[in-house]
């Protein structure tokens, strides 16, 4: 989301170089690599001193790896992740209280929705500069339109996962059954019929609560045609009725694509949530194509062992866009999560000095690798899983942050979404109810 208190670090040139290191794979890392100084301890490392993260991850073992790593240049300084309860949209306060405590974390997650909590303005206070060239933070390992900048030209918050949508794909189906994996729209419908007609109950299945389902389909579509269109942007963002026109193509997408009769939202309705249980059902080895997003992705590797299906019959998967044009589907990133800084912590000199040991290209892309999820670096280096979305150009590849609808819109457009994808509304009825959709 595009707040209008916060204006973007951008740069064309660099989605191009995204895209070209993205391209050259392992190549591009190498060189990276080689001209990396590594990091150097500014403060005296036998400081003894303890800082907490706080996040909404029930466990985060990634980082701890990197806790572990600080530990080589610190090793008395005493790291360590807590789970805070009801860390989400619906809960604000409980950070800003958290901050406020006597008990305050000293780096927290973040997420671009905050700016738009009511508490959004306590929690930017009291987050730290980390682009103060004091700092020593050097931010340009990561893509430039990632890093917002609030009115004073300050970055509160620095992304460290990023996440993008689109279908798991049993690849050993597709080879089994001789489908090629749908690269356009009409492929995609083909291959569904295929797999129906061969006696798969289920082509391809997506979890079916809140405004999810056909999510990673028509949402990356609805973007691509309003990008650029400040008008559009503009009206939709105002929440005016009149601007649901905008989102008629994409709920028209939908509403084709479940005409076919190729998922089963009974089915669907079965899946309990949008993590576990979708990657546990697609591991069952019967479902071609599972609707899911980055986040979904990033738990597949841990989660092998723990199917038993899996593990009797394993087979090779991948993460692919779902095309939803006749040249094929889109590459649309978002912020997963970031970290802030608490500029009130009791030992701030050290959050500062982990987050500049974090924030670099081999310790980010280490993160991004042991989570599965797309790193933030410029350097793109992508888990063999996302290979496919390598092959998207320049103008299949949107951000977020750069579109500019808000938070408020963007919701409306994935309520009508999911309620034209139930049958609950027509989308003429969608359309006409932008603004006040529930």
């Amino acid at each position: 989301m595009k707040n209008r208190r916060w204006k973007l670090a951008l740069g064309a040139a660099v989605l191009a170089l995204v895209l070209s290191v993205t391209a050259c794979g392992d190549k591009e890392e190498k060189t990276v690599q080689k001209s990396s100084t590594g990091f150097v301890p500014k403060l005296d490392t036998q400081t003894a001193c303890s800082l907490t993260v706080v996040g909404h991850y029930s466990n985060f073992e990634a980082l701890e790896a990197e806790f572990n790593s600080f530990a080589k240049y610190y090793p008395n300084v005493q790291l360590k992740y807590i789970y805070m309860d009801g860390y989400s949209k619906a809960s604000s306060g409980i950070l800003s209280t958290a901050l406020a405590s006597t008990e305050a974390p000293d780096i927290f997650f973040t997420y671009p929705w905050m700016s738009d909590w009511p508490d959004g303005a306590a929690i930017a206070a009291a987050s730290e500069n980390l682009s103060d060239p004091a700092l020593g933070i050097d931010l340009s390992c990561i893509r430039p339109n990632l890093l917002t900048k609030d009115s004073a030209g300050n970055i509160l918050s620095v992304p460290i996962y990023t996440t993008t949508y689109g279908m798991l794909v049993n690849e050993d189906l597709f080879a089994k059954e001789g489908v090629a994996v749908p690269q356009t729209y009409a492929q995609l419908l083909d291959a569904c019929e295929a797999f129906k007609k061969a006696g798969y109950a289920n082509p391809i299945m997506g979890y079916n609560k809140g405004s999810d389902l056909l999510y990673p389909l028509f949402y990356p579509y609805f973007c691509a045609q309003v990008q650029g269109n400040e008008t559009a942007l503009k009206e939709m963002n105002e929440l005016k009725p009149e601007a649901g026109q905008y989102m008629r193509s994409a709920l028209e997408l939908a509403h084709d694509f479940m005409s076919h009769g190729y998922i089963n939202l009974d089915n669907c309705n079965e899946l309990k949530d949008n993590y576990e249980a979708v990657i546990l059902r697609f591991f069952e080895g019967d479902v071609p194509m599972m609707l899911a997003s980055g986040n979904t992705v990033s738990g597949t590797e841990k989660r092998e062992a723990k199917s038993q299906p899996f593990t009797s019959h394993p087979f090779k998967y991948s993460f692919h866009p779902v095309p939803s044009t006749e040249t094929g589907g889109y590459f649309i990133n978002a912020v997963s999560i970031g970290f802030g800084v608490n500029k009130s912590s009791k030992n701030l000199a050290m959050a500062n000095e982990f987050m500049r040991f974090l924030i670099s290209a081999n310790e980010l892309n280490t993160m991004a690798k042991a989570k599965r999820m797309v790193t933030p670096c410029i350097d793109m280096s992508l888990d063999s899983v996302y290979a496919p979305f390598r092959r998207l150009s320049a103008q299949q590849f949107i951000n977020t942050l750069e579109l500019g609808l808000s938070d408020a819109a963007a919701s409306q457009v994935n309520k009508a979404g999911w309620q034209v994808s139930n049958g609950l509304l027509t989308v003429d009825e969608a359309v006409a109810a932008y603004g006040s959709i529930q």
